[in-house]
């Protein structure tokens, strides 16, 4: 099977769920999957589901409890940075087909690490691996080199409402 390079991107939700879901359709074929998670350090409810149901689907955090509010600090940077130099070696090990670089566009707009680097690690991949960037933001040059980009676009969101985030729905 050819790799290809997807971009799911956009101010809406469902990037990081259309990533999983692509995820358990890939194991459910047998394929093998890895997902890395940037700027993410939290035992989210996929984390948990994913341990439970699909043992064969590896996942690993490349981030702190807490989401960037504000300025990354040097932390943020050395933990993404470390990421993606684990991602380029998982996925020139060729023992996955599916890896999924969950936030990687934010990443790139935090500059935790380059556009350049970013593009580097997927453009170089073994040609049977499918890789899945997702976040907010993404790069042009992201966005040129992939083939397949769904934006989600947020029309309305409870957020505005006061809603918080949902344990089970967004956490």
């Amino acid at each position: 099977m050819q790799g290809l390079i997807q971009v799911y991107t956009g101010d809406g939700k469902g990037k990081t769920t259309a990533a999983l879901g692509l995820a358990l359709r890939a194991a459910g074929a047998g394929l093998k999957v890895f997902i890395g998670q940037f700027l993410k350090g939290a035992e989210y409810s996929e984390i948990k589901a994913l341990r439970q149901l699909a043992p064969g689907i590896e996942i690993k955090q490349y981030g702190r409890r807490c989401f960037i509010k504000d300025k990354p600090d040097e932390e943020d940077i050395r933990l993404a940075q470390n990421g993606l130099v684990e991602m380029d070696s998982v996925i020139q090990s060729g023992d996955y087909d599916l890896v999924i670089l969950d936030e990687a566009n934010i990443a790139v707009y935090y500059n935790l690490f380059s556009v350049d680097e970013l593009l580097k690690v997927v453009q170089n991949r073994p040609k049977q691996v499918e890789i899945v960037i997702t976040g907010r933001n993404a790069d042009p040059r992201i966005i040129a080199a992939a083939d397949l980009v769904t934006e989600m676009r947020e029309i309305k969101h409870y957020y505005q409402e006061g809603i918080a985030a949902r344990l089970g729905i967004e956490m």
